[in-house]
């Protein structure tokens, strides 16, 4: 495992910056470690619903956590309004940085994730795969 620490910044969309930075990295599994931060705005996914909400206003990302794979990532994220109003689910693509987002990123260069067809669930579900080792 190989950890990468990352500072995202104003206007990243917080999804597509860690696609981006896996690719960059050339790796083909990662998993997100910590994640804080600030957005303006969020669209998650909550638990059941078919769609992501639209939450709109400065918010604070309390938790950040998931798998990156090339083929999809899968990331949960819980953020709180300037009331304390907390919400959690599925960050989904339209989480936009307001100041910054500090993300602990671990790289798994031993092994390979994908998304594949689950029958027992319906959806892409994580497959990991250990790659072959390399023998010079």
């Amino acid at each position: 495992m190989r950890t990468l620490p990352l500072r995202l910044s104003p206007g990243d969309d917080l999804r597509a910056a860690l696609d981006r930075v896996l690719a960059q990295q050339a790796a083909d599994a990662a998993f997100v470690l910590s994640g804080i931060g600030s957005l303006r705005g969020a669209r998650i996914r909550f638990a059941g619903a078919p769609e992501p909400s639209a939450l709109e206003g400065d918010l604070e990302i309390l938790t950040l956590a998931g798998s990156l794979s090339p083929g999809g990532s899968h990331l949960h994220i819980s953020v709180a309004d300037a009331q304390g109003r907390v919400w959690g689910g599925h960050a989904a693509p339209g989480c936009v940085v307001r100041t910054t987002a500090e993300v602990l990123l671990a790289l798994l260069p031993a092994w390979r994730f994908s998304r594949e067809h689950d029958e027992a669930t319906g959806y892409a579900e994580l497959r990991m795969r250990e790659k072959p080792l390399d023998r010079d």
